[in-house]
């Protein structure tokens, strides 16, 4: 199977979309002209013109409000924000409009729209930029998130966001958009509201999400060397959550171990840990744990984001910990 790297899966999911109903379109910062700020919409207002592929004014509210009234209206746009950071000026749109709007219509007008970009941390950005929202807005009804790891599901799961009638917040990482993974040639749409076991294993259940799949799966090979066979799980969909397949590793393995970029208070995590506490205490040999960014800022110093972001190193011990290894 060929190789191609995450921006390309992502413009191959919308490029695949916007052949296919002409009222999708895409709008956002630097978009057109200069084909993304990360390339991921490169040569797309070639193919699809300026009516379609809309660069915006640095204004996200403004731009965000826009889409909205086009989707409530029966378009169906794919908003890209250079950072889910910036995202933070048009919460107001995604809260209190397209979150609502079909609830407050009683059904009979719906916002069918993706909102899509890089989240969480990417290096040394400093604190205004280094902030992973996904608890944020899972906490939202009437939103769905989606918060992918890999080529593949990348481009599965967004032509599904596309087509959903429900707003559907979808981050990425800068970081990533330049790693390969193997994604077919033919179409082939993913389910939102579906985790997906990367790897199989007995000895203990490790769930993760977006570029923290790295730490997950990392640790799960360190592991493997003394012979700990880690099941890892990668959400993909944070709402809705995929809690049923978490429990059904947790009958296996007995033990949970969680990690995210998100800060501790009231985060993905914590809502996993009720979720399994109360429809599988039966089977957890161990208490649930997890590891999340420091309950800080990110800062700029290296050294700072070091300490900040979850590793390879601490999993490993806080999965030894749940297994009542040595220390």
């Amino acid at each position: 199977m060929r190789q191609i790297a995450f921006r390309e899966a992502l413009r191959e999911a919308m490029q695949e979309e916007m052949r296919r109903d002409e009222r999708v379109f895409l709008m956002g910062e630097e978009v057109a002209e200069y084909n993304g700020a990360y390339k991921v919409s490169q040569g797309m207002l070639e193919e699809f013109g300026e009516k379609r592929v809309i660069d915006t004014p640095i204004a996200e509210l403004g731009f965000a409000a826009i889409a909205v009234g086009a989707a409530q209206n029966g378009l169906r746009p794919i908003v890209e924000f250079m950072t889910w950071n910036f995202a933070v000026l048009p919460l107001d749109q995604i809260l209190n409009t397209a979150s609502k709007m079909l609830a407050m219509s009683g059904g009979q007008v719906g916002c069918p729209i993706v909102f899509r970009g890089p989240n969480g941390s990417a290096g040394q950005l400093g604190a205004q930029h280094s902030t992973a929202f996904e608890s944020l807005y899972a906490n939202i009804p009437g939103l769905k998130v989606i918060s992918v790891s890999n080529p593949y599901d990348a481009k599965g799961l967004l032509k599904s966001a596309i087509r959903d009638d429900d707003p559907v917040v979808f981050m990425e990482s800068e970081l990533m958009y330049g790693d390969k993974g193997e994604v077919p040639e033919t179409e082939y749409l993913l389910p939102i509201g579906k985790a997906f076991v990367k790897r199989p294993g007995k000895d203990v259940t490790i769930v993760s999400f977006n570029k923290m799949m790295k730490v997950a799966l990392g640790a799960a090979e360190e592991l493997a060397k003394e012979g700990i066979e880690a099941e890892v799980i990668d959400l993909a969909t944070i709402r809705p959550l995929d809690w049923f397949t978490i429990l059904e590793s947790v009958k296996k393995t007995n033990r949970l171990v969680i990690v995210e970029e998100q800060w501790p208070f009231a985060s993905v995590s914590s809502e996993i840990s009720y979720r399994i506490q109360k429809e599988g205490f039966d089977y957890l040999d161990a208490p649930i744990r997890r590891i999340t960014s420091a309950d800080a800022p990110m800062h700029y110093a290296p050294n700072l984001v070091a300490a900040y972001l979850p590793d390879v190193p601490r999993t490993v011990k806080l999965i030894k910990e749940v297994m009542y290894l040595k220390k």
